[in-house]
C-alpha cells in the first residue's frame, strides 16, 4: 500500500513538472495596424502578424499569449518585461537594434504615399511635396523616411494610423505616408474611399532596413535562434503561404 501511495504522489508531482517544460511566451503587438494587426469589436487581436505569431509558436511548441500595446511604448514595455517578444510589423533598423535583438525578417513591403482623390499632386519628389502637410505615425520608419527625403514637407506625427487617416479623409492634411499594404487596405475600405495611392516609394536600407522582424530583449540569443528556425520552417512547409494568401494577393516576404 505504501508503495502505491508513493507511486501516486510521484505521478502527481511529475504532471506539473512536465507542464512546466512547455515554453511560455507573451507576444506584444499593437492591435491598431490593419491588416497586419488589429482588434475586432469583440476585442480579439487578429491579423497577419497575429497569425504568423501563432504559427511560429506552434512550430516552437510554445504556449503563447498576446498583449496589446500602444506603438510609442512597445519597445519600452518589452524591456520592462511586460512581454517576451514583439510581433507587430516592426522594421529591423540599426537604431532599434541598439536596444533590442532582432530575428530574421518575416516580411518586407515598401512604403507609399496616399493623397485625396482630388489632389493636384502627381509625383513624390521633394519639390512636389514642399509646403504640404504630410501625416505619419510617430516612432516609425515611415515618419523617419518623410523627414529625411522630404525636408520641406511639414510632417505631422500621430499616435496611431487611425488618427492620420481621419485627418487625411477630412482634409486637415494633404498626404500620408505608411506601408503600401496598410494604405491600400484602407483606401479599399469605405472609410478610405476619399483617397488614392499617389505612389509606392523605393525603400532606403538605412531607414527602412531589410524588413519586419521579431524583437526580443538583448541577450536572448536562444530565443532569437528558435524564432529564426520557426520562420524558416513555416516558409518551407507552406504554412507561411497559407497565411499570406489569406490576407494578400502577392508574397509579402519580398526578395
Amino acid at each position: 500500500m505504501k508503495l502505491i501511495i508513493v507511486a501516486a504522489i510521484a505521478t502527481a508531482l511529475a504532471i506539473p513538472a512536465a507542464a512546466q517544460d512547455k515554453m511560455k511566451l507573451r507576444i506584444g503587438t499593437e492591435g491598431a495596424y490593419p491588416p497586419f494587426n488589429y482588434t475586432t469589436p469583440a476585442n480579439e487581436l487578429v491579423g497577419f502578424d497575429v497569425d504568423i505569431a501563432k504559427a511560429l509558436c506552434e512550430k516552437m511548441d510554445a504556449e503563447c499569449t498576446f498583449v496589446a500595446q500602444d506603438w510609442d511604448g512597445i519597445i519600452p514595455a518589452l524591456r520592462a518585461n511586460k512581454y517576451d517578444a514583439i510581433i507587430a510589423s516592426m522594421s529591423i533598423t540599426p537604431e532599434r537594434a541598439e536596444v533590442v535583438a532582432f530575428t530574421d525578417k518575416y516580411y518586407n513591403t515598401p512604403p507609399a504615399i496616399a493623397v485625396p482623390k482630388d489632389s493636384d499632386l502627381t509625383e513624390a519628389t521633394p519639390e512636389a511635396l514642399s509646403d504640404i502637410i504630410m501625416g505619419a505615425q510617430s516612432s516609425t520608419t515611415h515618419a523617419n523616411y518623410a523627414a529625411a527625403k522630404f525636408p520641406d514637407t511639414q510632417l505631422r506625427r500621430y499616435g496611431s494610423p487611425d488618427e492620420y487617416k481621419l485627418d487625411l479623409a477630412s482634409g486637415r492634411i494633404d498626404a500620408a505616408i505608411d506601408d503600401v499594404v496598410v494604405l491600400s487596405d484602407w483606401i479599399e475600405s469605405p472609410d478610405g474611399d476619399c483617397c488614392k495611392i499617389l505612389t509606392t516609394l523605393t525603400p532606403d536600407p538605412e531607414i527602412n532596413g531589410p524588413g519586419a522582424g521579431i524583437a526580443v530583449r538583448q541577450g536572448e540569443d536562444e530565443l532569437v535562434a528558435k524564432f529564426n528556425e520557426a520562420i524558416a520552417a513555416i516558409r518551407a512547409d507552406g504554412t507561411y503561404k497559407q497565411i499570406n494568401d489569406k490576407y494578400f494577393a502577392f508574397d509579402v516576404y519580398g526578395d
